[in-house]
């Protein structure tokens, strides 16, 4: 019977590691560590009050992140490039991650390898942890017998991805997050603060200005059952709408509107085409053929707009055009890529050139997200002031109008 223990060890380099291991006993968890070429420190048996974490929810436990896969490869290249054979790779590394469902998936890939197969046709085996693109890279890798150099390259390529999430999502967070403050707050002072107004002014019989019966006439409807009638059709509305995205359709036409919307649109097409040109220069740099790499970089590049631009070059290249010229016949990639694509075609460097391009992608994304945080940030919060503020005035309008009236009689 295994159990978890912590360890605490240094590396080559005299740096403190910490992580957990599943063994037998600590003499077994103290051979692995410097069969990792690691000094142990400390290494006790992992506390067991409060959850294991074994509940699993499928879609939220059962993930797995890419960065726990860019470590886990790194991992992997440095053990390969020391002279471990892959299977007792594999086992090291599967007693050293902490991530479940990634654990279960190394352990069957060495199962898989241990039995014969390829370590690609063994990865190939699990697709919601290994994409296709990785597979292939790895299948490129054992061709040439560079699976380290392969794998090194994987974990670069997939934490630029991870990176570009991060910065994507970044350009996102605050604005969702103020308008979702925004309507918390207005919500709670229709609930809350506008019926204390209502009944004070009703029981002094007097007529209200516009704006502060539109702001009552809200009040009463959320307060009401047409709220929960509001809140089913826009549920009813998103859950179409998200039916109709995943359509072959809906995704084609979301796409291509993605692109046309201002202020995002242009970023969206940025993101589209750093994915573009990084997934399809490490592909070629890795030994990928330029067909097969055009076709895993259509299935991994995130919009159909480009996607469908990357089959038809396929189509052109097979037929013995260059990249370039089957690319310049779609306005979607913009001139300076075909340029750089024909650039590298005339050199033979058509992966380097498009790794040059990726990198100027990602430094544009970096600068267009960093602009548009700094433009929204004071739009945003004045839109949350107008918000509340708009509802503050229209409840103090009739009190401004009494106090008109009763002044000539105080005086």
């Amino acid at each position: 019977m295994t159990t978890t223990y912590d360890y605490k060890v240094r590396d080559r380099a005299g740096k403190l590691v910490k992580g957990k291991l599943d063994a037998e006993s600590v003499p077994v968890v103290a051979t692995r560590l410097r069969e990792m070429g690691y000094l142990p420190v400390e290494i006790k048996q992992t506390s067991s009050f409060g959850l294991r974490g074994d509940i699993g929810i499928p879609g939220i436990t059962d993930r797995v992140k890419l960065k726990e896969v860019a470590i886990m490869s790194r991992q992997l290249a440095t053990m390969v490039s020391a002279g471990l054979t892959l299977v007792r790779a594999l086992s090291v590394l599967a007693d050293q991650l902490e991530s479940k469902p990634l654990r279960t998936a190394v352990l069957d890939v060495r199962a898989d390898v241990e039995r014969g197969s390829s370590f690609s046709s063994s990865l190939e085996k699990h697709p919601k942890v290994f994409s296709p693109i990785y597979v292939s890279m790895v299948k490129a890798g054992e061709a040439s017998g560079q699976l380290d150099t392969v794998l090194l390259k994987l974990a670069t390529q997939i934490e630029k991805q991870v990176e570009l999430r991060s910065k994507v999502r970044s350009a996102f967070t605050y604005p969702i997050v103020v308008v979702v403050l925004v309507i918390i707050i207005v919500t709670a002072m229709m609930i809350f603060v506008v019926p204390t107004f209502k009944h004070l002014y009703s029981s002094l019989n007097g007529k209200l200005p516009l704006p502060t019966q539109i702001v009552i006439k809200i009040s009463n409807t959320i307060a009401s059952i047409w709220a929960l009638a509001v809140i089913a059709v826009v549920v009813l509305l998103v859950a179409g709408f998200l039916r109709w995205k995943k359509s072959d359709r809906g995704r084609d036409l979301w796409d291509s509107l993605k692109l046309r919307v201002p202020v995002f649109g242009p970023l969206a097409l940025k993101i589209a085409l750093s994915r573009f040109t990084a997934t399809l220069s490490t592909l070629l740099l890795s030994g990928i053929g330029i067909i097969e790499a055009l076709e895993i970089t259509a299935d991994n590049v995130g919009n159909r707009v480009v996607a469908r631009a990357a089959r038809n070059a396929q189509v052109g290249v097979r037929e013995g055009r260059s990249l370039a010229s089957t690319l310049s016949e779609y306005p979607v990639i913009p001139s300076m890529v075909n340029q750089m694509i024909e650039t590298g075609e005339e050199s033979g460097t058509v992966g380097d050139m498009l790794g040059r391009v990726a990198t100027f992608y990602d430094n544009e994304i970096d600068a267009t997200v960093n602009s548009m945080t700094a433009l929204l940030e004071p739009v945003l919060i004045v839109f949350m002031g107008v918000c509340v503020g708009a509802i503050v005035v229209s409840l103090y309008l009739p009190m401004f109008n009494y106090v008109k009236l009763l002044s000539p009689a105080t005086s």
